[in-house]
C-alpha cells in the first residue's frame, strides 16, 4: 500500500458495524473538499450521508443493503433508469474507471479479502443469477443456466487471480443488481426466512466496496465524474443551486 491518505484513521463509533468507514472518509472529505468541483462535492456528500446511515443499521440486513445501494447510486449515477442492459453498461464503465484509478489496489484488496466469504458465495448462488430467473419465469434459451453459472464463476475467479478488478466488479454487481431488484421491487419478504444468505452477503460486501469507491472519487477530483441527475434546485423552474465556487460546501440535498 502507498502512504496513508488523510483521514484514514479512527475506530468505529458505538452503535455501528464493526468495520465502519464513514467517520474516516468524512474527515478526509472535509480536508479535501476545497479542491472538489461542485458536482463531485455533491456526489461525495450524498454518498457519505447514505453510508453513514447504513453503518448504523447493524441488525437489519435488508435495510442496510438498500441504504448502501442508494449510496452507490449517489456516487456513480449521471442518469436514472431501470433498463437492465443500459444500467449494466453504466456499471461496467464506472468500474473500469475506478479500477484504472485505484493505484493503491484497494478494490482488489476488498475483493480478494472477501473471496472466501461474500464474493465466492454470491457467485455460486443461483438466486442472484439472472439466467436462473429467466429460465424460472419461462423465458426460452436459459435451460442451461447451470452451465452458464459455472462458466461465469470460473471466468470471474480467473479475473480475480489476474487482478482485473473492473471485470470482477462487473460480475459481482450483476448479482447485486438482481438482489437490489428483489428487494426494491417487492420480490422478497422483509427479514424473511428464505434466501437470507445473499442479503447478508450483499450488504457485507457492498459495505466494504462503497467506501473504497468514495475514496477513489475524492482522490481524483479532476476526473469528469459527470453531473448528478438530480442537482439541488432552489424551487421548481429556478435551475440548479450554485455553490459559491470550487470546493464550496454542498447544499443539503
Amino acid at each position: 500500500m502507498a502512504g496513508r491518505k488523510p483521514g484514514r484513521t479512527g475506530g468505529a463509533p458505538t452503535g455501528r458495524i464493526e468495520d465502519a468507514r464513514h467517520a474516516a472518509l468524512k474527515a478526509r472529505q472535509r480536508a479535501l473538499r476545497d479542491g472538489f468541483p461542485e458536482a463531485l462535492s455533491l456526489r461525495v456528500h450524498r454518498a457519505l450521508s447514505w453510508l453513514d446511515r447504513a453503518e448504523r443499521e447493524v441488525e437489519d440486513h435488508d435495510t442496510r443493503f438498500i441504504l448502501l445501494w442508494i449510496g452507490f447510486n449517489s456516487a456513480y449515477a449521471s442518469d436514472i433508469g431501470e433498463d437492465y442492459v443500459t444500467e449494466q453498461s453504466r456499471f461496467r464503465a464506472f468500474f473500469r474507471t475506478l479500477a484504472e484509478l485505484d493505484s493503491d489496489g484497494d478494490i482488489h484488496g476488498v475483493l480478494w479479502s472477501r473471496f472466501s466469504n461474500e464474493v465466492r458465495t454470491l457467485l455460486v448462488n443461483p438466486y442472484v443469477f439472472p439466467a436462473f430467473w429467466k429460465h424460472h419465469n419461462g423465458e426460452p434459451g436459459f435451460a442451461d443456466w447451470r452451465d452458464r453459472l459455472e462458466v461465469e464463476r470460473k471466468a470471474t475467479f480467473a479475473s480475480l487471480a489476474e487482478k482485473d478488478a473492473g471485470k470482477v466488479l462487473g460480475q459481482v454487481f450483476e448479482r447485486l443488481y438482481v438482489l437490489r431488484n428483489q428487494l426494491v421491487h417487492g420480490g422478497a419478504t422483509w427479514n424473511g426466512n428464505v434466501n437470507r444468505a445473499q442479503v447478508r452477503d450483499g450488504a457485507a460486501l457492498l459495505g466494504r466496496l462503497l467506501p473504497a469507491f468514495i475514496d477513489i472519487l475524492m482522490s481524483h477530483p479532476d476526473r469528469d465524474w459527470g453531473q448528478p441527475y438530480y442537482p439541488v434546485v432552489a424551487e421548481a423552474g429556478a435551475g440548479p443551486v450554485k455553490a459559491s465556487g470550487r470546493g464550496a460546501k454542498p447544499p443539503r440535498g
